[in-house]
């Protein structure tokens, strides 16, 4: 078959989680399936910046948005749809992405922003042959703010690479014997939504007697972000919180090697990918206890309401002190993440193309 992809989100210089999704099922799609052809079309800013085709059966378009125009040749027998966003139907079939709509049901944005996400948003659910969501979490929110009938709706759970090769086991022993430190780790763009003025708050509680450390890993230019870094100048431990920026992979990777503890209280999430990639790396977790990350870490995580600061010192606590939990955890996650491969991802989303076609 002929599979057309909007690739316009794998186009990114710092990649965020749907950058990293579009990647996967990307590749994934073409070097799983060599006997069908994708098409990986990119609006025009993005289709200078995109690389070569990364296999025989891939092939580049451009894609024009809100317009019924598109590239000679584009005929495809499907098009799908990597961030909820279709303007017109370009093929007989259509599948949508839905990540999250927490940009419809919380104060994480301008007015003007919302507006323009909540029309694409639904626009995308009336294009649609099928939606296909990150977790049961956001295909409710699907069903409810969009109205989109279950029997449309498909739910594929984003993925995690193992790291290879993988890492010792967490040992019932200090931070600095294992080779990690006494560091509390959080990673993700520094925005409300993400709630680090709690987890300031929390670290600033928990860490009266003690050497531990915060990190903060991500852009600091999310919707109010310099609230968040005034609130961090004024902690009494400013000294031991240190806020990143963006890092690259590798210096993320080393982050993680590094890290003795994941913080990841965050108020809204449509999946949580950075809650997988620190169980892939045996860093035990602490997470909120709503939206989809209760659903994504399952028993491997201690889960808190994060809009509790004591709740979350009281988890960060007990992980500092306790080794054991510490490596219980650890070990968990490892399990855990391991079920959530990309490949299968990359499959089932095949096996919805295959149920569209016929």
């Amino acid at each position: 078959m002929r599979v057309a992809l909007d690739a316009t989100y794998c186009v990114d210089p710092h990649p965020s989680g749907i950058a990293v999704y579009s990647r996967e099922l990307l590749a994934g799609l073409a070097s799983s399936y060599p006997g069908d052809e994708f098409l990986h079309c990119y609006r025009a800013k993005q289709l200078r910046r995109s690389g070569r085709p990364s296999g025989p059966n891939v092939s580049r378009r451009l894609l024009l948005p809100g317009l019924p125009i598109w590239f000679p040749a584009f005929k495809a027998d499907l098009f799908h749809a990597l961030n909820q966003r279709v303007d017109v139907r370009p093929a007989k079939k259509v599948v949508a992405t839905f990540h999250d709509l927490f940009v419809m049901t919380g104060n994480y944005s301008s007015a003007a922003f919302q507006e323009r996400f909540t029309a694409q948003a639904r626009q995308a659910a009336q294009n649609s042959d099928l939606v296909i969501t990150v977790s049961q979490f956001t295909a409710g929110q699907v069903a409810s703010l969009l109205n989109v009938e279950p029997a449309r709706i498909r739910v594929i759970p984003h993925g995690v690479r193992m790291p290879m090769p993988r890492e010792p086991a967490f040992r019932e022993q200090t931070p600095h014997e294992t080779g990690r430190e006494k560091l509390i780790l959080f990673v993700g763009a520094l925005q409300v939504r993400k709630n680090i003025a709690r987890l300031v708050q929390a670290f600033e509680a928990m860490s009266l007697n003690t050497t531990w450390r915060l990190v903060l890993a991500g852009s600091p230019t999310g919707f109010g972000a310099d609230e968040i870094l005034q609130r961090i100048e004024r902690s009494r431990c400013r000294n031991r919180v240190e806020v990143t920026g963006y890092v690259s992979q590798s210096a993320l990777e080393r982050l993680y090697e590094r890290a003795s503890i994941f913080a990841f209280p965050s108020l809204d999430e449509g999946f949580g990918m950075p809650v997988l990639e620190a169980m892939a790396r045996g860093i035990p977790v602490v997470t909120s206890n709503r939206s989809a990350l209760p659903e994504v870490a399952g028993n491997a995580a201690i889960l808190v309401n994060p809009e509790s600061p004591e709740e979350i010192t009281d988890a960060l606590t007990r992980l500092t002190a306790d080794p054991q939990l510490r490596g219980t955890l650890a070990g968990l996650g490892r399990l855990r993440a391991e079920t959530y491969p990309w490949q299968q991802a990359v499959d089932t989303s095949y096996s919805v193309y295959r149920e569209l076609l016929g």
